[in-house]
C-alpha cells in the first residue's frame, strides 16, 4: 500500500516538472525595439488598399504617381501577412521608418526559445524601376546573423514587396523612395 502511494505521488511530481518544463519559455534576449511601438489602423489591409487606390487616381491624371506610407499602414500590413501563416517567422512584428532605413522589430519563437530580431533593411532603387532590398543588418537574438542569411532575408522582402504591393504600381516605373521621420515616399511615372 505504502509502495503504491509512493509511486503515486512519484508519477504526480513527475508529471507536474513535465508540465513546468513545457510552459517554459527560454528567453535568449536580443535587441531591443529602436522606439516605442508603433499604433496600427483598425483595418491595416484597406488603409494600404486606401492609399495606393487614391494614388493611383491622382496618377491617372498627372501620369506620375506618388504614395506616402506610414509606419502604422506598413506595421499592420505586416502583421497581417503573419497572421495568416502558420508558423510566422515574427510575432509582434513592428516597422520603423527612420533616416533613410527601415527597421523590423518582432520576436522569433522556436521551440522553448524566445528571441527579440531588429532587421535593418535598406531599400534599393533598380535601374528598370523596381524596388529591391538590402538588409543591412540582422540580429537574431544576442547575436548577428551571417551573410547567407542576410542574403536570403533581403531576397524574400524584394520578393514579398514586388508581389503585395507591386501590383498596385503595376505600369508604373518608379522613379525616387525616400525614408524619414516614420514615412515612406514613393515618387513615379507611367511607362
Amino acid at each position: 500500500m505504502q509502495l503504491t502511494r509512493a509511486r503515486l505521488a512519484l508519477t504526480i511530481v513527475a508529471v507536474f516538472l513535465a508540465l513546468a518544463g513545457i510552459a517554459c519559455q527560454i528567453d535568449v534576449g536580443g535587441p531591443q525595439p529602436p522606439a516605442p511601438p508603433i499604433a496600427t489602423p483598425s483595418s491595416p489591409a484597406d488603409s494600404m488598399t486606401a492609399a495606393w487606390q487614391s494614388a493611383l487616381t491622382a496618377a491617372a491624371t498627372t501620369h506620375r504617381l506618388m504614395i506616402v506610407l506610414n509606419e502604422g499602414q506598413l506595421t499592420g500590413f505586416l502583421t497581417s501577412r503573419l497572421e495568416k501563416q502558420t508558423n510566422p517567422v515574427l510575432s509582434d512584428a513592428q516597422v520603423f521608418l527612420r533616416q533613410g532605413q527601415m527597421r523590423i522589430f518582432g520576436v522569433a519563437q522556436q521551440g522553448p526559445f524566445r528571441a527579440n530580431v531588429l532587421v535593418t533593411i535598406a531599400p534599393v532603387l533598380k535601374p528598370d524601376g523596381s524596388i529591391g532590398f538590402e538588409v543591412a543588418s540582422a540580429d537574431l537574438g544576442p547575436i548577428p546573423a551571417p551573410d547567407s542569411v542576410r542574403e536570403s532575408l533581403s531576397a524574400m522582402l524584394t520578393e514579398a514587396f514586388t508581389g503585395a504591393i507591386g501590383s498596385f504600381a503595376t505600369g508604373f516605373r518608379i522613379q525616387s523612395l525616400a525614408i524619414a521621420n516614420g514615412e515612406l515616399a514613393i515618387v513615379g511615372e507611367l511607362r
